[in-house]
Parts: C-alpha cells; structure tokens; sequence
C-alpha cells in the first residue's frame, strides 16, 4: 500500500448522529415546554439567547462529552448536530457562565424543587426506596463556599459537600443541593427533606428511606416518624451503645462468620427507645468487609443499624445492603457527567449548573430504561450508541439525516427508533 494521501472537505459531517434518538426521546418527554413555565432567568436583549437553548446546550455537552465548561465549545460548531436539534446557533462556553451567574438562592428555590416534581410525575411506579447520601468534591481555587473539612482523598484541600436523594427503583436523583465543603451530613437537614419529599416527591408513595451513620441523630429519626415514613439508618459506636453491644448473648446465624442479633435501646440523647440491627462479621471468614473493630480481641467487625421496620433481622441486612448502588450513581456522575468540574466563583451559579446537571442525569436515565433497557453508564453509551457519524442531505423537499452504521446493526437502531414511538406517558418501571 502506498503513502496515504490527504484531501479536504467542507462537507458537514457530524460524529454524533445517534444523538437523533435523544432528541426524539426529549421530544415524546416534552420537558423543553416545561422549562417555559419555570421562573428561568430571561436575556437582557432581544439578541440574547432562549434559557431553553443555553439548557438544552448544557445537556449536549454533557452527553456529548464535556466535563467542563470549556469543553461546550467542542459542539459549538458541529451544525448538523444543532440541525438535529433544532437548534440555529450555540453559544460560547462564557455566555453559559454569565447565564448561570444571573441564579441565586432565591431562583434555585423556586426552579429546582418544581422541575423536579414535573421529571417524577413522566414515570410510574410502585413504593420507592429513597437513599440519602453525600459526597466531596475537591476545588483547587477559591469558589464561594468552597472550605476546609471532611476530606479524606485531597486532605486540607478546599470543597463542596453536596447532599443527595436517590431512587433506588428508577436510578435518578430527586433532590441533590450544593453545600459548603465544612459542613455536616446533618447540615439544613430539615429544609433539604421538606424539599425533597413535600415538593420533589410530592406525588410519590414513599416505602423506605435509607442513610448511612452520617445522618444518625435522634431530630433526624424523630422527622420521619412523624410522618410514618419507614427507615434504616446505619448506627455511630457511641460508648454506651457499644456497651449494649458487648452485652448481647444471642446471635443467629445467617451464613459461615455472619450473625446478627437485635436489641431494643434508648441513647441519652433521645426519649424513645428504638430497635437496632446488630451484624457482626468474623475477620477471618471476611477480611476485607467493612465495620469497626469494637473490643480488644480483634475476631469480629460491627455493623448496626436502627429501623422502624418489623421485619426479620436478615431481611433489615439484606434490604440495606443494597443501598451500596448510591455510590455507583455518584461516581457516574463524577466521571460522565462532570459533577467535580463544572464549577463558577458564585456559590448559587455552581449550585444552578449541578443542579442542571442532575436533570441531564435523569433524562439519561430515563433513555436508557424506556428506549434501550440497558444499564449502561453514559461513556459506554456515547460509544455503542452516539457516537455515529452522519450528515443531512436534502430529498424531495425534506431533510435526510444520513448515518453511517453496518447493514447489520441497522434492524437494531430502527427498533430504538420505534421504541420511542410507541412510548407512553407515564412511563412505567416494574
């Protein structure tokens, strides 16, 4: 074979012509109109953008690749991908900063908790499992809100502790806030649940809610009880609560080196006495498990955990134990949807784009659920199913949108297509 050569072309040619599913998926979700109705704020002049297309941009690169605000120019100037979109013209990285600079507290408040209230009223489903968790995200400048605490990667390092609530059910995020990087798990504890389950959830029947001992306190308990809401939260070793543990006599046995055991107990702190799960591991059988080391002799590792539930010991176990899938949400968000790097000096800018953010992730899987059944994360996505160059050809007065895929993986793109025709609101999760 000789030398290659080389020749140019002014063709317009996308890589991204599998992203004409999304868009006619974001078409049958109709969540562009629902932006319309949102307190978005408006441009200064009548040659400022649409907020629906500084949005709609955001969400592009983001699925499209971006992990940070200046990778939104990468599909600036892809115009058959905006053609795709319906979209004329995209802006530049900056103006996307100066949109999310005109939110504050006050617009955050009214626009996040509405839209997504609107997002959990396109699906059905049955009891939900809502997961509280929190997570760091380490900032190398000088953000507002951004302070020195609990870090334990990036020790001394500046931050943001961002709190979230999970569905386990549908993979999405109901609520999600932006908080200061010295604050506690337990920090605007109440403003954060009212939110979540009274605006975002307001129409959701509510089965079980979870949390790891980062959120164990007796106020925190005490909210869900009053309002009948079921929980397992995982327990801190307190001296006295370790004592009732040494006391314990009576184990069963679920498997080789793992027991559990209950006790009924009433912390200082609290008026009400409550039923704890005690799990203890042998080393031996589990060397690498997690829990805390309570006596001298180091044969077995703790775990506790306090319910409202009367189920059987095990069952309490097992059903926590699942919640370990929050943390595959969060670490999705961190690397494919660019949760540590979309970040602005304005405290409520940032809060605006993670929030955002958190929107995109729910569209996406919302997608992968009702389009393609798949629970693939994002970057595997791009490739298996974005990422297919195309371009538009005029035929007979109409738009052709031309993709370049093997014969026979063509009947599979085609069922994606009629999938997503035969829809119907709401969709329904088992």
């Amino acid at each position: 074979m000789g030398e290659l050569k080389i020749q140019y072309s002014d063709k317009k040619i996308t890589p991204w012509g599998g992203m004409k599913l999304l868009k006619d998926f974001m078409d049958h979700l109709d969540i562009l109109s629902y932006l319309d109705t949102l307190n978005i704020p408006q441009p200064g002049s009548n040659r400022g953008y649409d907020p629906k297309i500084l949005i709609l941009g955001f969400w592009l690169s983001i699925f499209t690749g971006a992990n940070r605000f200046s990778h939104s120019d990468w599909i600036r100037y892809d115009t058959t991908l905006q053609s795709i979109f319906d979209i004329k013209r995209l802006p530049s990285s900056s103006t996307y900063n100066r949109f999310f600079y005109k939110f504050d507290i006050e617009k955050n408040s009214q626009i996040f908790p509405l839209l997504q209230q609107w997002f959990m009223q396109q699906f059905d489903t049955g009891k939900l499992t809502v997961d509280i968790d929190s997570t760091v995200i380490t900032r190398y400048g000088n953000q507002e809100g951004s302070a020195v605490g609990y870090n334990p990667k990036k020790r001394g390092r500046k931050s943001h502790h961002p709190l979230m609530a999970f569905i386990d059910q549908t993979k999405m995020v109901a609520n999600a806030w932006q908080r200061s990087g010295n604050t506690s798990d337990l920090n605007n504890y109440k403003a954060f649940l009212t939110e979540t389950f009274d605006i975002c959830l307001k129409d959701k029947e509510i089965g079980l809610v979870r949390c790891d001992s980062g959120f164990y306190a007796n106020e925190f308990l005490q909210w869900f009880e009053k309002r009948e809401l079921n929980y397992i939260i995982a327990v801190k070793f307190y001296e006295n609560f370790k004592y009732e543990i040494g006391s314990i006599s009576q184990w069963s046995k679920i498997t080789n080196g793992l027991d559990v055991a209950e006790i009924y107990f009433k912390p200082q702190s609290s008026q009400n006495t409550r039923r704890y799960i005690i799990v203890r591991k042998k080393v031996q059988n589990y060397p690498n498990s997690g829990g805390k080391l309570l006596f001298e002799e180091p044969i077995y590792r703790y775990n506790a955990y306090v319910t409202n539930l009367d189920l059987p010991l095990d069952q309490v176990y097992n059903i926590y134990n699942t919640r370990a899938d929050c943390e595959n949400r969060i670490k999705e968000l961190k690397y494919d949807f660019g949760m540590e790097n979309f970040a602005l000096q304005k405290f409520y800018a940032t809060e605006a784009a993670y929030r955002f953010m958190m929107v995109a992730y729910n569209i996406m899987a919302l997608f992968k659920h009702q389009i393609l059944q798949t629970t693939m994360q994002l970057s595997t996505l791009r490739a298996y199913c974005f990422a297919l160059g195309s371009w538009i050809t005029n035929h007979s007065n109409q738009k052709v949108l031309n993709i370049s895929l093997p014969v026979k993986r063509r009947a599979w793109m085609n069922t994606l297509f009629e999938n997503i025709k035969k829809s119907q609101k709401p969709y329904r999760f088992p």
